[in-house]
């Protein structure tokens, strides 16, 4: 917790120091983007690749639409972390642009998958509604809308790989109990709405233990059409 402390601290003093760049001397820092997101490195992993901390996300190579939107959802407090708030609240919108910018720039390798300890129908739940879903419940497949590699779409759409299962499942937990929320129709919390909890453990399970594909970039604008319409997903 300490080491926490000290890096949030050490996150609002870099990263507020985006009013223009001032006289390098030897004992200052390049004023780059990369220098200044090294206050995010604490939590998300030097390259945005994540840490050992499971509830801490990946943030490499996801769409800058979508990890600007993220950002700003942390800033105006529609996503409740005090940290990233306290953190984020007094960035200009253009900052956190760059910042998104950056990390979707990002291109380490995914994780290795880690052994599951879900039993087989576990997973076989998980893996069929993450590719067919339930239409008698009006659950899309995950794959409708995060893409058939489930590596997501620009610009607004992330991938699903690469996270553990403690992490999707607090994020879909987020979604159906509404403490985080997206711009209206807000798609994710209809879906999610929707589902069990033995529906969200399955579902985190079986993408938590899918190996990466050959290609972990997001799919390009328009290669696929949504099933229904999403607000932070732009026409």
């Amino acid at each position: 917790m300490f080491a926490r402390t000290v890096a949030l601290a050490t996150a609002i003093a870099t990263l507020a120091a985006f009013d223009g760049a001032v006289a390098q001397t030897a004992n200052q820092p390049p004023d780059t983007m990369a220098a200044r997101v090294e206050a995010c490195t604490p939590c998300h992993g030097n390259q945005g690749e994540g840490t050992n901390d499971v509830y801490f996300p990946r943030l490499a190579g996801k769409p800058a639409g979508y990890l600007y939107n993220q950002l700003l959802a942390f800033k105006n407090g529609r996503r409740k972390y005090p940290p990233m708030n306290y953190l984020l609240e007094f960035l200009p919108d253009p900052y956190l642009q760059q910042m998104a910018d950056y990390f979707a720039d990002q291109h380490p390798p995914l994780p290795p998958v880690a052994t599951s300890d879900a039993s087989k129908e576990v997973l076989q739940h998980g893996q069929s509604l993450v590719s067919r879903g339930d239409p008698q419940r009006q659950i899309p497949a995950c794959g409708s809308c995060h893409g058939p590699a489930l590596t997501g779409m620009e610009p607004g759409i992330p991938g699903l790989l690469g996270l553990r299962p403690n992490y999707i499942s607090a994020q879909l937990g987020a979604w159906r109990y509404g403490t985080r929320t997206a711009k209206a129709p807000d798609c994710m919390q209809q879906v999610a709405a929707r589902l069990t909890e033995e529906d969200v453990t399955a579902v985190a399970a079986w993408l938590a233990s899918r190996p990466a594909p050959v290609n972990i970039a997001p799919a390009p604008k328009g290669t696929y059409v949504l099933p229904f319409a999403c607000g932070s997903e732009p026409d």
